[in-house]
């Protein structure tokens, strides 16, 4: 699956589970009021970013599978 393969939208942080995974609920027009689980993107575990409930994130959903997702930016 290359980098093209992948939807970006726009979510809010829910639920924070174990092992850096996310409840998200989606509140992009063409997804809205889906709820998703994502994980962070590599870069953002290297760099330490902290992810809380209630922050605006950036995710990449595949186009196989539109329940899964990866977190790859917060929004301040």
């Amino acid at each position: 699956m290359s980098k093209e393969d992948t939807i970006e939208v726009m979510g809010r942080v829910i639920e924070s589970l174990p092992n850096t995974v996310f409840k998200v609920e989606l509140i992009d027009e063409m997804y809205k009021g889906m709820m998703i689980n994502a994980h962070l993107a590599g870069k953002m575990r290297m760099n330490f970013i902290k992810i809380l409930p209630g922050d605006k994130v950036t995710i990449e959903l595949s186009t196989y599978d539109l329940t899964k997702g990866r977190i790859t930016y917060r929004h301040k």
